[in-house]
């Protein structure tokens, strides 16, 4: 949990729907590939009534093909966690779909859903999470997913279609109002952040000390010899959990007692363990208590890290040494990470 694994929640919002605005209630249809739905139409004034579509499907998609949809979403897993939500963690961007004709092999999946759908709609799609991985997604399920039962469930709210002309301009204002939005919104999480996290702190009694950065550390059991430097390779024991509640998301005891290895400094890990970490010596035992904006902020991370969320992290410094040298032209995870944004802001802008 601690590299920045967003690939999921990427692949995800770059290609489909948005957020109901509807009554979650009702029978669910079915289509002949297997997919249950609810549409329901906007009649104004905030109204919606449900919407019939033939077993053909919706006779008015061919003329959006070639077209841009863009819609709000929030996916959900069989047990109801929320895993993804584009009004809260896309600053109420909607994501852009390109509309392209539904094939045989996609049928079931996702791209069958987004053509059952009209400017304006709202929908609830359950899926079967085999068939949506393999059709729409073409790897297997996440092991999360899995356990939490057989469906997974997305609401949409549908905004517009496009041209992609019309799509390309939207999406490149909001590259230039995104930047403000984000940096307002990080310096008003960290500051309801720290409030949590002092309180937490007088209730429980800790003493602490607080980086730079704003993550709050302290060194429960002291250790010997001299603080990792960046670029230096460290290798961690550790318990991840929720501040809010205690739940452990992850831990060194998950993966078999191993520590986890990482390069310091180099943006392997969240920033609050690249600021945290390099306050212990080797041998040292303590805690981190890291504000979300440094930990998976607006995003979270699966279904385990709601966004927003402040995690503690009980930690071991087991070892400091030098790391290999990376092989010329190979990049690194933060390398990796912006490469992968810059694929979503590219499919949102086809």
């Amino acid at each position: 949990m601690l590299l920045k694994r967003n690939l999921l929640s990427l692949a995800l919002a770059a290609g489909v729907l948005g957020l109901a605005s509807c009554n979650k209630g009702g029978d669910f249809s079915k289509t002949k590939s297997g997919i249950e739905y609810q549409v329901f139409k906007s009649t104004g004034s905030g109204k919606y009534d449900s919407r019939e579509i033939g077993a053909e499907g919706d006779p008015t998609y061919k003329d959006r093909v070639g077209k841009i949809m863009a819609l709000h979403v929030e996916y959900r897993t069989a047990k109801d966690s929320i895993l993804f939500n584009s009004r809260k963690q896309q600053f109420n961007y909607p994501v852009r779909v390109p509309l392209d004709s539904v094939r045989k092999e996609q049928r079931g999946g996702l791209e069958e859903a987004i053509s059952l759908l009209q400017p304006g709609d709202s929908a609830i799609f359950r899926f079967n999470v085999d068939t949506i991985f393999a059709k729409s997604f073409r790897q297997p399920v996440p092991p999360f997913m899995k356990k939490a039962g057989n469906t997974m469930t997305m609401y949409v709210k549908v905004d517009k279609v496009q041209t992609r002309d019309e799509a390309m301009a939207d999406v490149q204002k909001m590259q230039m109002e995104l930047p403000q939005k984000m940096q307002a919104r990080a310096k008003a999480q960290i500051k309801t952040d720290d409030v949590t996290l002092q309180a937490y702190i007088k209730k429980n009694n800790l003493k602490v000390e607080k980086d730079t950065s704003g993550v709050y550390y302290a060194v429960t059991t002291p250790g010997a010899g001299a603080k990792p430097k960046a670029g230096q390779l460290v290798s961690v024991l550790y318990k991840g959990s929720l501040l809010e509640n205690g739940k452990v998301f992850d831990s060194s005891e998950k993966m078999g007692n191993k520590p986890f290895d990482f390069v310091l400094g180099q943006g392997q890990v969240i920033p609050g363990w690249d600021a945290g970490i390099a306050q212990f010596t080797k041998g040292s035992k303590g805690f981190l208590l890291v504000p979300s904006s440094l930990a998976y902020g607006q995003r979270g991370a699966g279904a385990d890290i709601p966004a927003d969320a402040i995690l503690r992290f009980d930690v071991e410094l087991v070892d400091v040494k030098n790391a290999p040298p990376t092989p010329a032209n190979q990049p690194n995870a933060a390398d990796i990470q912006r490469q992968l944004e810059e694929m979503q802001r590219q499919q949102q802008g086809k």
